[in-house]
C-alpha cells in the first residue's frame, strides 16, 4: 500500500503500457498455434468479439465479422433499433467536425425510442447470413426489451454498461435483479463491466458465461475527466482471473470466461490482455480503423450521446483497410493496428506456447 497523506492508502495499478511480455522458453512455428475459443455451445476461430458500438457494428459489419470466424454484437439500442434507415444520419455525423455541435447531434438522433420490431428484423437479418447472434442491451433496458432479445433466438445475450454490479440499489427505479434475470434466461449472457476481485465474483455468482473486465469505450471514453474513473486494465485482469480461478473452486467446476473490454488499442495490447488472464477480448478501436465500419472514420460509443452527462467523445480514426485486413491482414503499418489474428499467433509462437489458454501462464514484467 503507498500512502496518500496521513488519511488515504492505495494500491499500485498498472495498465497495458507498464507491462511487458517476456520470452522465457522455446518458439513454435506459428503454424503450430492454435487460437480457437470456446464459448459456451460454441467455437469460434480466434479469441476476439466486436464490441456493441454504432461506429464499427451494423447488422453488415457484425455479419462480416462473423464470417471471419469471431463473434460479432449488435448494440441493441443504438441507430440500427432506433431508424428503419440510419444511414444517412450516420452521413450527416461524419461531415461534423465540431465536437460540440457532434455531441448535440448524437443527443438528438439517439433521443428516438428503441423498438422492439427493429430489435427482430435485425437479429433476424444477422441470423439469416449464418453467423453466431448476439445483441447487446444495457441494464437499464434488459427488463423492457429481454423478452424480445430471447424470442430472436439470439446465440448470446450481452449485458453491457460503464459499471454493472450485482447489486444497484436505487430508490426510484426497481433495479435489475441480475441473477434472477440470467437464471431466466434460456440464453448465455456475458455481462460488465467490472474491474475488482469482488465485483467480478458477485457477477459470476449470477450464472452469466462470461465476465466483461473494463469500462469498455477506451479511446472514446472520457470517464476518467467527467467522473475521476478509470480502470487500470492490466491489474484489474490479473483480480478477475484470481476471481474466476477461485468461484471455479466454489461452484465445483463451473468456468467462466474473463473477457477484457476496454484500453485494447493495438495487437500487442491484446496480446498482453490474454497473458494477464483474459479469455478473449473484446475491441472496438481497432475495427474504427476499417474503411467499410458504419463510423466511417468516426469513433464512439454509448456514453457520448448521454442526454444529460456525456462521458465519452467522437474520435477520429484513419482508415487503414477493411474489416477482413484489419483482423487477418495484411497488414501495411508497423503500429499493431491490423493483422490483429496474425500479430497473436505470432505472439504465442514467439513465446513457445500453442494456444491462448496456456499463453496465460506466460511470463510479464514491470516496466521501472
Amino acid at each position: 500500500m503507498i500512502e496518500i497523506g496521513r488519511s488515504k492508502r492505495a494500491l499500485p495499478v498498472f495498465g497495458f503500457d507498464d507491462i511487458a511480455i517476456v520470452p522465457s522458453r522455446r518458439t513454435r512455428g506459428i503454424e503450430e498455434v492454435n487460437l480457437a475459443w470456446k464459448l459456451d455451445a460454441l467455437t469460434f476461430d480466434f479469441p476476439m468479439i466486436a464490441a456493441p458500438m454504432d461506429s464499427t457494428m451494423s447488422p453488415q459489419t457484425v455479419v462480416a465479422f462473423g464470417k471471419l470466424g469471431g463473434l460479432g454484437v449488435l448494440n441493441l439500442e443504438g441507430l440500427w433499433t432506433r431508424y428503419s434507415d440510419p444511414e444517412p444520419l450516420l452521413e450527416q455525423l461524419a461531415q461534423l467536425d465540431d465536437s460540440v455541435e457532434a455531441t448535440k447531434f448524437m443527443q438528438l438522433i439517439y433521443a428516438e425510442p428503441v423498438k422492439a420490431e427493429l430489435i427482430e428484423a435485425r437479429l433476424d437479418e444477422i441470423r439469416a447470413a449464418g453467423v453466431p447472434v448476439a445483441g447487446s442491451l444495457s441494464p437499464m433496458n434488459c427488463v423492457e426489451f429481454g423478452s424480445v432479445v430471447e424470442r430472436a433466438g439470439v446465440d448470446f445475450f450481452v449485458i453491457r454498461g460503464s459499471i454493472v454490479s450485482a447489486e444497484h440499489v436505487s430508490t426510484v427505479f426497481e433495479p435489475l435483479n441480475l441473477k434472477e434475470f440470467i437464471y431466466n434466461l434460456d440464453v448465455p449472457v456475458i455481462v460488465g463491466g467490472c474491474a475488482s476481485y469482488q465485483n467480478a465474483l458477485h457477477l459470476m455468482r449470477t450464472g452469466a458465461a462470461g465476465v466483461l473486465v473494463g469500462f469498455g469505450g477506451g479511446s472514446s471514453s472520457r470517464a476518467h475527466s467527467v467522473l475521476g474513473i478509470e480502470v487500470p486494465m492490466a491489474s484489474a485482469l490479473a483480480d478477475v482471473a484470481e476471481a474466476r480461478r477461485d468461484y471455479l473452486d466454489e461452484s465445483g467446476g463451473r468456468y467462466v470466461n474473463v473477457i477484457a473490454d476496454g484500453g485494447l488499442g493495438t495487437s500487442g495490447d491484446i496480446a498482453k490482455a490474454i497473458a494477464l488472464g483474459a479469455d478473449a477480448v473484446m475491441i472496438g478501436s481497432p475495427l474504427a480503423h476499417a474503411a467499410d465500419a458504419p463510423g466511417k472514420g468516426w469513433h464512439w460509443g454509448a456514453e457520448a450521446w448521454n442526454p444529460t452527462l456525456p462521458r465519452g467523445e467522437r474520435v477520429r480514426f484513419e482508415q487503414l483497410g477493411t474489416i477482413e485486413e484489419i483482423m487477418l491482414g495484411p497488414s501495411v503499418t508497423p503500429e499493431g493496428t491490423m493483422n490483429l489474428v496474425g500479430a497473436l499467433r505470432k505472439a504465442l509462437a514467439s513465446t513457445g506456447y500453442s494456444d491462448p489458454k496456456e499463453f496465460q501462464r506466460v511470463e510479464v514484467v514491470v516496466h521501472p
